[in-house]
């Protein structure tokens, strides 16, 4: 049964209102331009591990975008290989006789196929958080590792008949990992800042050099060398394996995720945080773009004048909305609380970064960008709005309930709304109410002085999501299934359509909220709407026909 409990939080919410009235406002516009591209579209949605096969083509994977794709080594085109979901892939392998095999991350499934034209089999399952793996060249043996929701080494039957046998657990993070010549397993431990070789027959390890800052992943070269790369501080090291001398070969930007080393020396550089793969040539130092993007994976959105702050997954972003430069906040992993943002919520002093996928809210003083508190150990948090008197208001689509946490270390909970049908994203209306998206198909009013019961808007939508207000009164949503955007009048709840065929919608897999990667919807001052596209990851704006 849903429940209100208001008080203090009408005068929050009308300040809150107040910040953002202007007068006179924009009149209600006859239509809406086509969708233009502020920020332009990219590859992956986040880019992980990467392989180069028997054939030459350099393949990377991308967990958030459900895909494993193929990037053209000279210019830098690249086209979905294996599409959503099974084409998920941390990792990739290329097999001795060229089979190819990655890991389903999200789903714990590891995924082969023997050749382009053979179909895809499932060889290992329930392993949640399976992240990297390589074959042993010499003998066909396959080795996968369990990093972040699991820390565990396995061997897998290729031929998946056998259930995976255990080698070691507990390493520290045992990720981006290749079998050398030697038949032991080389790699970095994720959060012991090591680099180790590991003797898959009794799980042996042994420290091959130390001192970095988050080691994401290890390939040799054949030549002695171990390259390495460093997540948090942007290095591609070189160590050598016969004196463990570590030399920084290139400096590179925060957020590095894998490489990949083709047989001529080119070193392939993979970065999660701007969709980028970069091509090293180790013997003049020259580094070459192949692709890149200004956003990762753009979800939830606020304004503020003319800035744009965009939870960006693997980042957290300022856009310029006049001219659509973008200007990292905070980058995964070179800032270490920042935790996956699915969503941002603003209020005059503080950002609310939400992110359903680690449970927490994330609170960051917008002077200082530093961070002032985390809320953890929520139930899918999916938006938070930073609140005038420091409380805050969070939105859990497990529990269908919208709550204020307040007091010290926000330990004090009320919950004001519950029984939502999966509440996704949130504003404070003009007249001083909460306004949630239901994934359920609602658009709900919340009146935070108790004042009136919870009101449906509109219903009967597909999947809203994202949602804001005009300056004329009405919202404009997000129907992430019908990939499109509607305005809804809150007094008649009639609606028309803003724009349709958007690139949004993404779906997640088995066992994710419905949602996944919430679209993103902000409105100007003048009436503009802009969009976040998680299809692939481009902001767009649509400008009002008067």
């Amino acid at each position: 049964m849903k429940r209100i409990i208001g008080g203090a939080l009408a005068a929050s919410a009308l300040l809150l209102g107040a910040c953002s009235t202007i007068a006179p406002p924009p009149t209600r516009p006859d239509a809406w331009g086509a969708p233009e591209a502020l920020v332009a579209p990219s590859a992956f949605g986040g880019v992980h591990g990467l392989a180069v096969d028997k054939q030459g083509r350099l393949l990377a994977g991308s967990v958030v975008g459900n895909a494993l794709w193929e990037v053209d080594r000279q210019s830098g085109a690249a086209h979905v290989m294996i599409p959503s979901l099974e084409g998920q892939a941390d990792d990739i392998a290329i097999g001795p006789r060229g089979e190819l095999a990655w890991t389903n991350y999200l789903m714990g499934m590891l995924r082969m196929r023997d050749s382009d034209t053979a179909p895809m089999r499932v060889v290992a399952k329930d392993l949640p958080g399976l992240n990297s793996l390589d074959f042993d060249r010499r003998n066909g043996k396959l080795y996968a590792s369990q990093v972040f929701l699991g820390d565990a080494l396995w061997e897998i039957d290729p031929a998946g008949q056998k259930p995976p046998r255990l080698i070691k657990k507990d390493m520290g993070g045992f990720n981006g990992f290749e079998v050398g010549p030697d038949g032991m397993l080389y790699g970095p431990l994720w959060f012991k800042g090591q680099v180790v070789k590991i003797d898959p027959a009794n799980g042996a390890m042994t420290v091959i050099a130390d001192g970095f800052k988050i080691p994401a992943a290890a390939n040799l070269d054949g030549k002695g060398n171990l390259w390495v790369v460093d997540s948090r501080t942007g290095e591609l090291v070189r160590v050598e394996l016969a004196t463990a001398r570590k030399t920084v070969a290139k400096q590179l930007k925060p957020s590095l995720d894998n490489l990949a080393i083709a047989p001529e020396g080119t070193i392939y550089v993979s970065n999660m945080a701007d969709n980028s793969v970069e091509a090293f040539n180790p013997e003049t130092g020259e580094v070459r773009m192949l692709t890149s993007g200004k956003l990762a994976v753009p979800a939830g959105m606020k304004i503020d004048g003319n800035d744009l702050f965009v939870a960006d997954i693997f980042g957290f972003r300022q856009v310029d909305a006049t001219t659509g430069a973008v200007r990292d906040i905070f980058r995964m992993q070179r800032d270490p609380e920042l935790d996956y943002p699915f969503a941002v919520g603003l209020s005059s002093t503080h950002f609310a970064l939400a992110s359903w996928f680690t449970g927490t809210v994330q609170l960051v003083d917008r002077k200082t960008l530093k961070t002032t508190a985390v809320i953890h150990g929520l139930k899918a948090p999916y938006d938070a709005i930073p609140l005038p008197d420091g409380s805050v208001i969070y939105a859990e689509i497990a529990t269908g309930s919208v709550t204020r946490a307040s007091g010290p270390k926000f330990e004090d909970r009320d919950v004001i709304a519950s029984g939502l049908g999966g509440p996704v994203q949130m504003v404070m209306g003009k007249d001083g109410a909460l306004y949630v998206t239901e994934a359920a198909g609602k658009l709900t009013r919340i009146p935070l002085d108790a004042s009136a019961p919870l009101r449906a808007v509109a219903e009967g939508l597909a999947l809203p999501e994202g949602l804001a207000q005009t300056p004329w009164g009405s919202f404009i949503v997000a129907e992430s299934k019908a990939r499109r955007l509607v305005e809804i009048d809150p007094a008649t709840g009639m609606r028309r359509t803003v724009a349709e065929d958007l690139p949004i919608g993404l779906e997640g897999g088995p066992g994710l909220p419905p949602p996944y990667v919430p679209t993103g919807v902000a409105v100007g001052a003048d009436g503009t709407v802009y969009v976040t596209a998680d299809r692939n990851n481009a902001l767009y704006r649509i400008r009002p026909r008067r």
